[in-house]
């Protein structure tokens, strides 16, 4: 029994350490995203890392865009755990710092001749995309293992709390209204130069917001899957034991055939899918197999059942 508990926290540690790792990571890519396209060239994305650029144009760099994002963040976690109560945990606060952190610390590390080279040379518009398709990545990657960078999502909770507005549109709205705001900085640039500006701010934002409902998707994508064949006990023993997964076995009747057989059904991760199909082929490389994509998968080890908000009636 001891042996047992001790492996079962030895996994336990192990899971949580890979989670900050790859939130890390996520973190990497976003801030990275921000700092080599971002902002060498000028553009004002959404969210509060859209705010601290803001705030850096506008002093002339004289208020870095990590001050600006701590600050803002950190005030508004402490509004969100008064409103919402414990709604922001461990992984949330620690996303706050390092992001603040690898805002301070990219642009000194990273040699300006690369910036100049990668991003500057390349024109706003390609610059626009990939800073968005960074930060996207990122922020999905950081999603994945339930972290988040707070900022403009604390505020959709907040509202949506109370009054019946989806918190998405709440956070799109803020975008648009961050972005535009570029348009009051003091600058040089004509008009139109500024209304371009925008428009490269709101490529960004659609970029960002494009690639992290492709990455939260691709994450929890789900497969069904139909196994016919004769070692469907090996199989079955496989998937459980090896993967984790639950499997179900029915009965069935061949009508070509005129026998009796068993089908294996599983429920796994897309990304799962691969690993599965590999192993059931070294088991069995007869195996009649049908796979197809569901909607949703909800239980243990899947997605879980959100419970929708009751409207008070007046």
């Amino acid at each position: 029994m001891e042996t047992q508990e001790k492996t079962s926290g030895t996994k336990r540690v192990l899971t949580v350490v890979n989670d900050y790792l790859i939130i890390t990571l996520g973190l990497l890519c976003y801030t990275a995203g921000w700092c080599i396209f971002v902002i060498p060239n000028g553009i004002v994305g959404g969210g509060v890392s859209g705010i601290g650029a803001i705030v850096q144009y506008a002093t002339n760099g004289a208020i870095p865009v990590s001050y600006t994002f701590f600050g803002v963040n950190l005030v508004l976690l402490v509004i969100g755990i008064k409103v919402l109560g414990k709604a922001f945990g461990a992984k949330t606060v620690y996303a706050v710092f390092v992001a603040s952190l690898l805002f301070r610390v990219l642009p000194e590390v990273i040699p300006h001749t690369f910036i100049d080279e990668l991003a500057v040379a390349n024109g706003k518009l390609l610059c626009a995309l990939i800073g968005g398709a960074m930060s996207g990545l990122g922020i999905g990657i950081a999603f994945s293992r339930g972290g988040s960078t707070a900022g403009t999502d604390v505020i959709a909770l907040i509202i949506s709390k109370y009054r019946n507005i989806p918190p998405g549109r709440i956070i799109l709205l803020c975008d648009i209204f961050i972005v535009g705001s570029s348009i009051f900085l003091p600058s040089d640039l004509n008009f139109g130069a500024r209304i371009a500006g925008i428009m490269y701010g709101y490529l960004m934002v659609a970029s960002c917001s494009f690639v992290v409902d492709l990455t939260v998707a691709g994450n929890k994508q789900s497969v069904q899957l139909f196994i016919f064949s004769k070692e469907y006990k090996a199989i079955a023993d496989m998937i459980s034991g090896t993967m984790g997964r639950g499997v179900t076995v029915l009965d069935a009747h061949g009508w070509y055939t005129k026998s009796d057989e068993k089908v294996l059904l599983v429920m796994v991760r897309k990304v799962e899918a691969n690993y599965l199909l590999s192993m059931i082929k070294q088991i069995d490389r007869n195996a009649f197999i049908s796979m197809g994509s569901v909607m949703g998968v909800y239980g243990r080890g899947f997605d879980a059942i959100k419970e929708k908000r009751k409207i008070k009636k007046v």
